[in-house]
């Protein structure tokens, strides 16, 4: 396994865990949020995310910590696994809260140098927390889904932390 996605529903730790299966492979570990996020917020053009997930994906070995709908059939095309976090919605979501509060107070930088920021959770409806409630259930039906699809490449669902510490400890 040489090519991995990591997918799951918001806050569930795809980062952690991709960033994990990288350093135990000795695989290039790539964040989605630094290759689909410009500083100031600024998302990066549809195209030009393909074509960074396109040069990634061409490679030998990878590991990503998610897969956007927007070009999620290219890094699918070429995976030699995905590794869906599917834990409990009270999981993730309380994994989030604490990331999220955590980042904020402390003004942690993110991808490409951005911060979350109180005002952004408050103020928009377009925030992280928001964004978990919305993708839940869409996001948990497609990774089972992909585990039951014999075209798709092997899918691994974890459903706990227990899971994924046993599963981590047994990759070679």
């Amino acid at each position: 396994m040489r090519r991995i996605v990591v997918y799951g529903v918001t806050g569930s730790g795809k980062s952690t865990l991709a960033a994990r299966i990288g350093q135990r492979l000795g695989v290039p570990y790539h964040s989605v949020d630094d290759l689909t996020w410009e500083p100031g917020w600024v998302q990066v053009p549809d195209e030009v995310q393909r074509e960074r997930i396109a040069a990634i994906c061409a490679t030998d070995s990878w590991v990503l910590d998610s897969a956007y709908g927007k070009w999620r059939d290219v890094p699918l095309a070429r995976a030699d696994l995905v590794v869906g976090l599917d834990l409990p919605r009270w999981r993730s979501l309380g994994r989030l809260l604490r990331r999220t509060a955590r980042r904020v107070v402390l003004r942690t930088e993110i991808c490409n140098g951005n911060r979350e920021r109180v005002r952004n959770l408050v103020l928009s409806t377009d925030n992280i927390v928001v964004w978990h409630f919305q993708s839940f259930a869409r996001k948990r039906r497609r990774m089972r889904e992909w585990h039951a699809d014999p075209a798709m490449p092997p899918v691994v669902l974890l459903r706990s932390p227990a899971e994924v510490e046993s599963w981590l400890a047994g990759l070679r």
